[in-house]
């Protein structure tokens, strides 16, 4: 193999492939890049068997076609500290040598036969949209998923069409985040599937332009996303997701309505005397005005107050500051909903017009 690349789309592409290399792996194999050349590209490949990418660069001046599969963060790096616009990646027996200008590197290289099989993106049935959709989708419900040990199916983001809508939902179980948009509905519809975080994040890494479309592919075992650049490929989570719309409250007796950002301000505010023992605030609600309090034994206590158009009679209820913070940064736009029933009730927020995220109160001391 031997091409003349630009350096700075080689770094954009072993930085995305970095991404889904593990740092350390009981596979030798997965810690490497797979660099294949034909007539007037570069293909770049990793894995970590979870998460897979193919990353494509045109324009690359093909003098020798063939495979290397070299160190990936020891390339990178160099890569990155070069100077020159272009760079040369050149074989020669088991090495591959970087070089642009008077700066080189010799990597060794590892047979190519021990690389794992990354399949192509198969188009058969995939769904089209713009990735500006998939990417907000995926910012208004992955952050909601589970982080610590407990339920495998609540690691990832459900993901599911129905109703001539993209859907996807996440929770860890004290919130719940449901999200969706229109799009052309396939013949075939397939089935909802569990999406690890670790690829809806590489998902949207791999969308550079949000007006560009994209396509997702279905299968029995992972999903796969293709961009003009990019082919990923995530293996579905297992397990049964939570019936999330059971959790979803249907009528509520109380409403609020207020300014997003100035409740997300005020939220801060007040959070930040809250301790990571108690990390709770309560809102006091009556008609026009709310009022917000924390406290914690070590630092204080704190209170701010806003307008809100309300509709119920005087109530309180408490949430962690932290989860209803999380869901505002994603508000649709200007304004929030707030629907509950009692204190011990789920709050409902309406961020948007197709935009739900429940968060379940706390009980504190009055």
């Amino acid at each position: 193999m031997k091409i003349l690349c630009d350096r700075e789309k080689l770094r954009e592409g072993l930085a995305l492939a970095n991404n889904v290399i593990p740092a350390k792996s009981p596979k030798p194999a997965l810690s490497n890049v797979c660099l294949v050349a034909t007539e007037g590209a570069l293909e770049l490949v990793g894995t970590d068997l979870e998460v897979a990418l193919r990353y494509r660069i045109e324009d690359v001046k093909v003098a020798e076609p063939g495979t290397a599969v070299i160190p990936a963060r020891v390339a990178l790096d160099f890569v990155r500290d070069l100077t020159g616009e272009t760079v040369t990646l050149e074989t020669n027996g088991s090495n591959c040598t970087i070089s642009s200008g008077s700066d080189s590197c010799e990597l060794v290289t590892i047979d190519p036969d021990e690389f794992p099989v990354i399949a192509h993106f198969d188009q058969t049935g995939a769904v089209s949209l713009q990735g500006g959709t998939f990417t907000a989708l995926v910012g208004r419900t992955a952050f909601a998923a589970a982080r610590e040990q407990g339920r495998y199916a609540m690691h990832g983001v459900l993901t599911e069409i129905a109703d001539g809508h993209l859907r996807m939902v996440a929770t860890d179980g004290r919130r719940l985040a449901v999200a969706s948009a229109p799009i052309d509905t396939p013949k075939v519809v397939p089935r909802p599937v569990i999406v690890p975080t670790k690829g809806t994040q590489l998902f949207c890494r791999v969308i550079t332009d949000p007006l560009d479309q994209i396509q997702l592919s279905f299968s029995e075992n992972q999903i796969g996303l293709k961009t003009r650049n990019a082919e990923v490929f995530a293996r579905l989570l297992d397990g049964e997701f939570p019936r999330y719309q059971a959790v979803i409250p249907t009528e509520s007796a109380n409403s609020v309505e207020a300014d997003s950002e100035m409740l997300l301000r005020k939220l801060r505010l007040v959070a930040n005397v809250t301790g990571e023992e108690a990390r709770a605030v309560r809102l006091s609600i009556k008609k026009g005005s709310l009022e917000i309090f924390g406290q914690s034994a070590g630092r204080g206590e704190a209170r701010a107050a806003m307008e809100i158009d309300y509709k119920g009679k005087n109530a309180e209820i408490a949430f962690n500051p932290d989860y209803v913070i999380d869901g505002l940064k994603n508000c649709e736009n200007g304004s929030v909903v707030l629907e509950f029933n009692e204190k011990t009730s789920p709050g409902k927020f309406r961020l948007g017009e197709s935009y739900i995220y429940i968060v379940m109160p706390i009980t504190i001391d009055t």
